[in-house]
């Protein structure tokens, strides 16, 4: 059977995933803190019919005759770059400049790690507990869960720059002495998404450093913004457009090998 069929084929195959990869993209344009993911691909193993050599008065081939036999998807690449803030003067609400991710407690021993900031307040036991939007625990640098005495409201938090909790009180600014956890990584590439905006660690991943504590650049926090989808739009829809003409020629190139492969069995001797 001709190369070209099988060839073809994975090239489709690829070019279907890479369509997927984008609508994804393109589908989460709102979605608070999203980063865009790339799609990578390798080339298949190379036939080699002819190798380059070269005889004892140094003439010969000098290049290789050699045939590709396709492409495969080898990686999903995503794009930490800062997404742009977005005012919503709501105190829950923050967003990071720079490389940090809060810690959000998402188990009784698991935490996960996000850069969406768009939290919540959560009433119960005498204290207000910052969540998130399915009610996960917002941790604080020591790992615990960050809370505000009951009778504080929403517009008296105050979150600094740096991270530290306090709140207005008497029309005093009273300060909790923790901070917002913000964790960094090695390999933030190396992070599995799992859903909800939210990432747990791998091997890749590396574990997370706490910023503070090692040699980082400390994030800042903004609070009263949001983090923005750093999905470009018109970037997107011109990968998809790239995306379809070459299935559609992956396509084509498989409607011409059979055409010359009926060709060749109508052949008479």
């Amino acid at each position: 059977m001709m190369r070209s069929l099988w060839t073809a084929a994975s090239g489709m195959g690829a070019q279907q995933l890479h369509v997927d990869t984008i609508s994804n993209n393109i589908s989460n344009v709102d979605t608070n803190s999203y980063k865009r993911e790339r799609l990578e691909f390798k080339s298949l193993l190379y036939q080699t019919m002819e190798r380059a050599s070269l005889d004892d008065a140094d003439t010969g081939k000098p290049v290789n005759l050699q045939v590709g036999l396709g492409v495969r998807p080898i990686a999903t690449s995503r794009m930490f770059s800062q997404g742009n803030l977005e005012r919503t003067e709501i105190n829950t609400d923050l967003a990071i400049e720079g490389e940090g991710f809060f810690m959000i407690q998402t188990g009784e021993d698991e935490v996960s790690y996000t850069r969406d900031g768009s939290f919540k307040i959560s009433l119960g036991d005498g204290e207000n507990n910052l969540v998130t939007s399915e009610g996960y625990y917002v941790l604080n640098s020591d790992g615990d869960p960050v809370t505000f005495p009951e009778n504080i409201p929403v517009k008296d938090i105050i979150i600094s720059k740096t991270g530290q909790i306090g709140y207005m009180q008497d029309g005093e600014q009273q300060d909790t002495g923790t901070s917002i956890g913000v964790v960094q990584f090695a390999n933030p590439q190396g992070l599995e998404a799992i859903g909800g905006n939210l990432y747990t660690t791998t091997p890749a991943s590396g574990e997370p450093i706490l910023e503070g504590d090692g040699d980082v650049a400390t994030s800042n926090i903004a609070q009263g913004f949001l983090e923005l989808s750093n999905v470009n739009i018109a970037e997107e829809m011109v990968n998809l457009i790239v995306a379809q003409r070459a299935y559609e020629l992956n396509s084509k190139a498989i409607t011409t090998s059979d055409e010359m492969l009926q060709l060749a069995n109508n052949l008479k001797k």
